[in-house]
């Protein structure tokens, strides 16, 4: 798994997403191997807990650009992403994420799918896919409307502003606000729900899970990712960021 750098613990494991030059984005390849992760500790009975992190200070910035340039929205429809992404929502036992740098767009919707997220102090996150045409496409607007309110998550998704750590802990995105780099107080956090009564953590996390997305609309919200996959805005917006300039939006 060329993409991740696999570790395992004492009861828990830490998953470190590992294309720093890419400051850890989001490919296919390396979603596949997310949740090839997953399936196996879901399963292990030595894996109490899992932690993901992302490699030389940053979670993972997005998507990958080139992925999404030329998709359409019949290729967005049969994406096999939308299995690998589901895997990882589907995962039974306690997911902690470690936010340094950034955690944008697809990043944040990963971290989103974490029951706790602790903050280093140089985390941004923020889901910018309106800058490109887009919207969110694996979780983020109901995710992020649930612990931050309408208005917060109206105000980071319409306009694509990018927020800092502080602001996202004040907001509730985050449950911790750790001082210097996320990490080590994610890896004691890890470490102390690895202790804790397995099945209790399952059973609380699928309690917790049912009741916080049981109204959300997921299904719409993915149903206008792809819609959008088509437009003269998405190519003009991803065009746009390439070449580090302004996009010219028309409305088709």
């Amino acid at each position: 798994m060329e993409n991740l750098t696999i570790t395992q613990h004492p009861f828990w494991l830490h998953i470190e997403l590992n294309r720093p030059a890419v400051k850890n984005a989001l490919n296919t390849a390396t979603l596949v191997a997310l949740a090839d992760a997953f399936i196996q500790a879901a399963t292990d009975q030595n894996i109490r807990a899992v932690l993901i992190s992302g490699k030389d200070g940053n979670f993972a910035a997005g998507a990958d650009i080139t992925e999404i340039a030329t998709k359409t929205s019949a290729q967005a429809a049969t994406d096999p992403r939308k299995a690998h992404w589901a895997t990882v929502r589907a995962f039974p036992k306690p997911l902690i994420a470690a936010i340094d740098g950034f955690a944008l767009g697809g990043g944040l919707e990963l971290a989103l799918m974490a029951d706790l997220i602790i903050l280093g102090e140089t985390a941004k996150l923020g889901l910018p896919e309106t800058n490109l045409g887009l919207i969110p496409g694996a979780g983020g607007t109901q995710r992020l409307l649930a612990l931050a309110g309408r208005a917060r998550a109206s105000r980071m998704i319409l306009t694509g502003e990018i927020i800092d750590a502080t602001t996202a802990h004040q907001w509730g995105i985050a449950a911790y606000l750790a001082t210097g780099s996320a990490l080590p107080d994610a890896i004691a956090l890890t470490t102390k729900l690895a202790q804790r009564a397995p099945l209790a953590l399952q059973a609380a996390k699928a309690a917790l899970v049912a009741g916080d997305e049981a109204a959300l609309a997921f299904t719409l919200e993915r149903a206008n990712f792809e819609a959008l996959m088509d437009t003269k805005d998405k190519a003009e917006g991803i065009a746009a960021f390439r070449e580090k300039r302004k996009p010219s939006f028309t409305g088709a």
